[in-house]
């Protein structure tokens, strides 16, 4: 079981995505917790403020740092775990998230996700806890929760028992690091004209599995050719 622990000053955005499909029946299944945790619980002020004005002036609020670090600290200490749960800060900042990564994480017991939000946090955050700083992407959303969803999701289908059919994880692409998915096809034969290639229907397993690879590098040289350039530089 993989275990998450979710700080955010939006708790609600979470309700839709984590109770329904896969992730719902992962939790009723005891291979995923999933906790959210409103980080308004570790102000001290009346207003319970997460955010304040930058020094040194601009545009924008910044999340503060204190009941950030309470939080995570409290949930370290929490039945003993702080050797344990691994502390992901959600920033456009971070190391790319790609399936690599989720396998990484995956291999953890607790995982405590920081989402951002505004302009950021407190960069004291980051010298205090040492988080593992993760971006989704190259882009600026609203918030970190949305990152948050995506990591959750993608981490969680990798926790065996998730996905019914393992071989579907397996076969997913990047499972290969570098590779995209071949096209998959189903029922019926044949739309509008368009017909399930011959091979897929031959029964030949050797044959399928050759097709399915020349299709992969095909796709990946189509559509990512920077992910075979990364594969030569590496090489």
């Amino acid at each position: 079981m993989i275990q998450f622990e979710i700080l955010t000053t939006f708790p609600e955005m979470f309700q839709g995505p984590f109770n329904e499909s896969m992730l719902k029946r992962a939790q009723e299944a005891g291979l995923v917790q999933i906790t959210i945790h409103n980080l308004r619980r570790w102000t001290n002020d009346h207003r319970c403020s997460t955010d304040d004005v930058q020094y040194g002036g601009g545009s924008g609020m910044v999340m503060l740092a204190e009941p950030i670090i309470r939080a995570v600290e409290e949930l370290q200490e929490k039945g003993g775990h702080s050797d344990q749960a691994r502390v992901i800060l959600l920033t456009p900042q971070g190391r790319p998230f790609n399936q690599t990564c989720a396998l990484d994480l995956a291999q953890s017991e607790i995982l405590i996700l920081i989402c951002g939000h505004y302009k950021g946090v407190d960069e004291r955050v980051v010298e205090c806890l040492r988080p593992d700083e993760i971006s989704v992407g190259d882009y600026i959303l609203t918030g970190g929760e949305i990152s948050t969803m995506v990591v959750v999701d993608a981490v969680s289908r990798l926790v065996p028992g998730v996905v019914g059919d393992s071989g579907s994880v397996a076969s997913d692409s990047f499972q290969e690091e570098w590779m995209l998915d071949c096209p998959r096809y189903t029922r019926p034969q044949e739309i509008r004209g368009l017909k399930v290639p011959g091979v897929l229907l031959s029964g030949n397993h050797a044959d399928i599995e050759q097709w399915r690879n020349n299709q992969r590098l095909r796709r990946t040289e189509e559509r990512r050719p920077d992910l075979i350039q990364n594969l030569k530089r590496t090489n």
